[in-house]
Formats: C-alpha cells, sequence, structure tokens
C-alpha cells in the first residue's frame, strides 16, 4: 500500500516540477531579453523621454517582463508547496539513485538543473532577484554607458505610472482594473532596479523618484490587491534599511 501512495505521489509531483522548469529557463531568457532592451532605452543619443516616446514598443515589452515578474513572484510566495513538491522530488530521486532504479524524469530534470532550480526557488521572489541581477550586470558591462542613463530611464518609467495612476484625467480612461494592476506592478518594478543600481538608492531625499508619492499611490489602493507590491518595496529593497533613507518613508511602508 506505502509503495502505491508513494507512486501516486510521484506521478503527482513530476508534472508539476516540468512546469518548474520551463518557469526556471523562461527566467534565463528574461535576463538576455532585458539586456537587450535596456541597451536599446539607455543608448546616449537621446533623452529617457524621447527614448519612451519614439521605442514605445520596445519600452511596453519591459514593461511586460516586469508585470510578469512581479506577478509570478506574488504567486510563488502565496505558494509554498512549490518548494515542498520540488523538495520531494530531489529526495525521492536520490532514494531511487540510490536503489539503482531508473527514473526516465532523471533526463528532463537531472542533479545538476535540479541543483540550480533549487538555489533559484530558494529566493522569496526568484524572478525579481534575476531582473535585478541582470539589471545591476548589465550597468556593470557597460561602463561607457554613464549609469543616469539607465537610472534616468527607470525613474522616468516610474513617474509615467505614478501620474497615470494618480491623475483622475488618466485614471478614468483606463478599461478595467487588470489595467491598474499592470500600472502599479510596473512602477514597484522599475523602484526597485532603481534602488539595486543607483549608489545610493531609491529612498534617499536626492532620488529622482518621488518615492512617497508612489507610496501614496500604493495605499490609495485596495490592500488587498498591493499588500504583495508593498512587501516587493519593504523586504527585496536594497536600500530602505539604509541611514539615509527618512523615518517618514519606512513609517509610511510599516506593515499595518
Amino acid at each position: 500500500m506505502l509503495f502505491y501512495f508513494r507512486n501516486l505521489a510521484w506521478g503527482a509531483v513530476v508534472p508539476l516540477v516540468g512546469k518548474l522548469k520551463k518557469f526556471y529557463e523562461f527566467s534565463l531568457k528574461l535576463e538576455g531579453s532585458l539586456h537587450g532592451l535596456l541597451k536599446a532605452l539607455t543608448s546616449a543619443h537621446c533623452s529617457p523621454t524621447q527614448h519612451l516616446e519614439q521605442e514605445q514598443a520596445l519600452a511596453r515589452q519591459f514593461a511586460e517582463i516586469l508585470h510578469f515578474t512581479l506577478r509570478f513572484d506574488e504567486l510563488k510566495m502565496t505558494n509554498p508547496a512549490i518548494q515542498n513538491d520540488f523538495s520531494y522530488y530531489r529526495r525521492t530521486l536520490n532514494r531511487m539513485r540510490i536503489n539503482n532504479v531508473a527514473a526516465e524524469e532523471e533526463n528532463e530534470v537531472n542533479n545538476e538543473l535540479a541543483n540550480r532550480m533549487s538555489l533559484f526557488y530558494a529566493n522569496a521572489t526568484p524572478m525579481l532577484k534575476t531582473l535585478s541581477d541582470a539589471t545591476t550586470k548589465f550597468v556593470s558591462d557597460n561602463t561607457d554607458l554613464p549609469i543616469e542613463n539607465t537610472t534616468d530611464c527607470l525613474c522616468t518609467m516610474a513617474s509615467v505610472c505614478k501620474v497615470m495612476l494618480e491623475t483622475p484625467e488618466y485614471r478614468s480612461r483606463f478599461a478595467n482594473e487588470d489595467t491598474v494592476s499592470f500600472c502599479l506592478r510596473v512602477m514597484v518594478g522599475v523602484i526597485i532596479l532603481y534602488d539595486y543600481v543607483h549608489p545610493a538608492g531609491a529612498f534617499v531625499k536626492s532620488s529622482k523618484i518621488d518615492m512617497k508619492g508612489c507610496i501614496k499611490v500604493l495605499k490609495d489602493q485596495p490592500q488587498s490587491s498591493v499588500e504583495g507590491l508593498l512587501n516587493a518595496l519593504r523586504y527585496t529593497t536594497k536600500h530602505l534599511n539604509d541611514e539615509t533613507t527618512s523615518k517618514q518613508i519606512k513609517n509610511m511602508l510599516q506593515a499595518n
């Protein structure tokens, strides 16, 4: 009977691990795509605003990546079964290997790949970490490009999203709440990337991002719809707890 239930559990978890593998592989593709988009949106031939106006399709793709990233990580944080299932898969696979039991599934996710996937999913926000690391690497790899080109691009996108969300004239044009969620996620996403690549971060007084305004926009939404985004600012940013961050901003981001 125990053998039967083990087979049943194994049969249920293998397809789920296959999905986790696809998302992990997708994260690797995102890194390359992000580098290409940033290169196009931060070149020196025009200002960030002009870039976003002239390359709207690329800006939209960048926004879509940020939206997907924040949405994926929100779902991941509320589904602890993801890591539990993957841990069970790895334990079972190791036990089968020790007992010399052949497992076709190992060809799909071998031990080396499983180790990399385990490190990826161990992060509370794995996709966001991928984008943060990729943006930081883009800046470090392109030393001929002033860092302001990247931070100003991110700052401009955050400002555009904030204005669209807080201005009734723009807000009234939104077809549905999905558009609101899209803008909120993009705004939070570019803030986090800015905080990682700017030497002083997004929360200092000299920051070009209106953090108080952005947090207010988030706080003005139904709490249930933005709690994950507020948590992303609280727990996945780099400089929030620095001494240079004002107490007002820290108080605004305190959990209720």
